[in-house]
């Protein structure tokens, strides 16, 4: 994570959202009122489906479950019905 403050943040605004989008390199802005996290659209995406899945009951069992399942026990893409 990158720490900078309000200043320099705005001095660095455009190099700092690019890493930040290129390379998922959160930001974290200090500032006299408190301190803020800016992450990449990818990375706020993710954390929005994973607490979507997570509040659906049961799915985490269900997710390492399949995490378990050997390969070879999987069926084939082909060959699932959606």
């Amino acid at each position: 994570m990158i720490n900078t403050n309000i200043t320099n943040f705005r001095k660095e605004i455009f190099g700092l959202l690019e890493q930040t989008i290129k390379y998922n390199e959160p930001i974290n802005v200090n500032t006299k009122d408190g301190n803020a996290v800016i992450i990449s659209e990818e990375d706020y995406n993710g954390l929005m489906e994973t607490l979507y899945l997570s509040s659906i009951p049961g799915m985490k069992e269900k997710i390492v479950e399949g995490l378990k399942t050997p390969l070879e026990d999987c069926i084939p893409e082909d060959q699932v019905e959606w």
